[in-house]
C-alpha cells in the first residue's frame, strides 16, 4: 500500500529539482555582473588623424572597443571639422566606402592604415599637428560616441608612437 505523502513528497522534489535547474541555467546566461542585458559597451582607443597634405580631405584611424555581450553597428560619423566623414573598408587593393561596420561582442572594429578607415571630405580646414578634430561616432542600438581625436604628423607610426 502507498503512502499518500510519499507521492506529494516526490511531486515537491522533482519541483525543487526543476527550479533549481531552471536557475543555473538563468545564472549562465548572465553577464560577469549579474546582468543579461545583452547590450554593447563600446570605447575607442588609439585614434588619430595624419595632418593631411589635401586641404580637402582627411583620413582618420581609430579602435572601436566592444567588451559588452551585445554586438553593435558603427552606422555614420559627423564631425564639424568636414563637409561629411564616410566609412570605407579595403577588399583586395580596392578602397570601398560602406553604410555601416560590425562592432563585434567581445570585440573590437579596427580602422587603420591599408585597411578600414575614416574619411574626412569637404574639409573646413585643414587640420594641422597638435591639434584635435571632434567626431561623433553613431551606433544602431548605442548611444554616440563623442571622441577628440589628435591631429599627429603626416608620417605618424602608431605602433612607436612617432
Amino acid at each position: 500500500m502507498r503512502h499518500p505523502l510519499g507521492t506529494t513528497a516526490r511531486t515537491t522534489a522533482v519541483t525543487s529539482a526543476a527550479i533549481a535547474g531552471s536557475l543555473l541555467l538563468a545564472g549562465c546566461g548572465s553577464g560577469s555582473d549579474g546582468t543579461s542585458d545583452g547590450t554593447a559597451e563600446l570605447s575607442v582607443e588609439s585614434a588619430y588623424i595624419p595632418q593631411p597634405v589635401s586641404d580637402t580631405m582627411a583620413a582618420g584611424f581609430l579602435t572601436i572597443v566592444n567588451k559588452g555581450a551585445a554586438k553593435d553597428e558603427l552606422t555614420s560619423v559627423t564631425s564639424t571639422a568636414a563637409g561629411s566623414v564616410t566609412l570605407h573598408e579595403t577588399v583586395g587593393s580596392s578602397m570601398e566606402e560602406v553604410t555601416a561596420l560590425d562592432v563585434p561582442a567581445h570585440g573590437q572594429l579596427v580602422f587603420k592604415s591599408g585597411e578600414n578607415h575614416l574619411m574626412f571630405e569637404k574639409l573646413k580646414s585643414k587640420p594641422v599637428q597638435g591639434e584635435t578634430v571632434t567626431v561623433e561616432l553613431h551606433f544602431a542600438a548605442s548611444d554616440p560616441v563623442k571622441v577628440e581625436i589628435p591631429v599627429e604628423s603626416a608620417t605618424y607610426n602608431p605602433k612607436t608612437g612617432h
